[in-house]
C-alpha cells in the first residue's frame, strides 16, 4: 500500500513543508559529496547515537561535531540513501501542507521538530547502548502523520494497492491508510524488541506517531476541528 496523493485542498502555498524538502535534499546532497567514507564521517557526527546521548558511550574528540542532545535534532537531516530521502519527502510533501496549514507556519516548524525530537528519544530509549546512528526525518514526519489521523481522517487518499500480481489504484480513507501504517510499525517494532530491524527504526516511528496525536491539539488554530471531513477549506487571515 503506497500513498501518492490526497484529495485535501490547501489554500496556501505549503512554504514550510517545501523548505523542509529543500534543506534536506540539500544536505544529502553535500553528504554525498563528501564520498563514502567522508558521508560516514558526517553520519557519526550528526547522527543520533544512542549510547553517545545516554552517555554509556563517548566519540573521540576529533569526531564529536556537536553536543549529543543536539544531534537528536541534526539527525532529522540527514538519511542514508537516495530511497530513503525519497520515501520521507514523499510522505511529508503528501501529509505535511495541510498540517502546515491547519497549524501555521511558526508553529508547524516547531511541531516538526518537537515531535522529531521525541520520536529520537524513543528510538534510543529502546536502543540504549547502541553505538550505531540513528538518521533520517521519519520521526517528525511520524508526527506529521499522527496529526493528519486526527484532523483529516476521512479525507480521501489515492493509494497504489499491491497484491501479488493484482496492482490497482484506488481512493482509501485517510484514517485507514495512516491506521494501517501505524500497526504495521507497532508489529515491526514489537518484533525488533526495540532493535533496529534492516536499518529501521520502527520506534522512532512510533514515538513520532504518537507524538504527533497528543501534540496536535496544543499546536493547531483554535479554529480548526478534529475529524475534518473530506474537502475541508478553511481561510485563514494570518499566517502564525
Amino acid at each position: 500500500m503506497f500513498p501518492l496523493r490526497d484529495d485535501n485542498p490547501t489554500t496556501k502555498a505549503p512554504i514550510v513543508t517545501i523548505g523542509l524538502i529543500v534543506v534536506n535534499v540539500l544536505v544529502f546532497l553535500y553528504q554525498v559529496s563528501l564520498g563514502p567514507r567522508g558521508g560516514q564521517l558526517f553520519v557519526y557526527q550528526y547522527g543520533a547515537i544512542p549510547g553517545v546521548v545516554v552517555g554509556t558511550e563517548s566519540l573521540p574528540a576529533r569526531i564529536g561535531a556537536v553536543p549529543p542532545l543536539l544531534s537528536l535534532f541534526t539527525s532529522m537531516f540527514l538519511h542514508g540513501g537516495w530511497m530513503h530521502l525519497i520515501g520521507n519527502m514523499w510522505y511529508l510533501w503528501i501529509f505535511g501542507d495541510n498540517i502546515e496549514e491547519a497549524m501555521g507556519r511558526v508553529r508547524y516548524i516547531i511541531f516538526y521538530l518537537v515531535t522529531g525530537f521525541l520520536a529520537s528519544i524513543s528510538h534510543v530509549l529502546s536502543n540504549i547502548g547502541s553505538i550505531i546512528p540513528s538518521i533520517g526525518a521519519s520521526g517528525a514526519i511520524s508526527g506529521v502523520l499522527g496529526a493528519y489521523l486526527l484532523l483529516y481522517p476521512r479525507a480521501r487518499v489515492l493509494t497504489l494497492i499491491f497484491l501479488g500480481w493484482f496492482i490497482r489504484l484506488i481512493y482509501i480513507p485517510a484514517g485507514f491508510v495512516l491506521g494501517f501504517w501505524f500497526v504495521l510499525q507497532l508489529l515491526s517494532g514489537g518484533m525488533s524488541a526495540g532493535q533496529d530491524a534492516g536499518g529501521v527504526a520502527f520506534w522512532a516511528h512510533i514515538g513520532g506517531f504518537v507524538a504527533g496525536m497528543f501534540l496536535v491539539g496544543l499546536f493547531k488554530r483554535r479554529e480548526v476541528r478534529f475529524f475534518n471531513p473530506p474537502h475541508h477549506r478553511t481561510y485563514y487571515s494570518d499566517d502564525l
